[in-house]
């Protein structure tokens, strides 16, 4: 149980040395591209860029639920000011 306790205080004790050292790449950088290699490249990118540029622009709607509503949105009712005005006319003239 000792060598337990002793093993977990090593470890949490090494954690902050392990961050403090230096980043080491065994790989070095690989051998660099030729001329031809690299004038490829452009001509690649360069087709790929106008590739781009030939896909048109998707108007598509964002709306993720729009195929399953079986019918429109509803308009907003007509306003109320003309049926109030129609119903004071009408009482006004019971009235005499």
């Amino acid at each position: 149980m000792k060598l337990f306790r002793m093993a977990a205080v090593l470890t949490v004790l090494a954690g902050p040395a392990y961050a403090q050292m230096p980043n080491i790449n065994l790989l070095q950088e690989g051998p660099s591209k030729t001329p031809e290699e690299r004038a490829a490249d452009a001509e690649r990118d360069k087709a790929y860029k106008e590739t781009l540029k030939k896909i048109p622009d998707s108007k598509a709607s964002n709306d993720p639920w729009g195929g399953m509503r079986s019918d429109p949105p509803k308009q907003a009712a007509p306003k109320a000011s003309a049926a109030t005005s129609a119903t004071k006319k009408k009482a006004g003239t019971t009235a005499n």
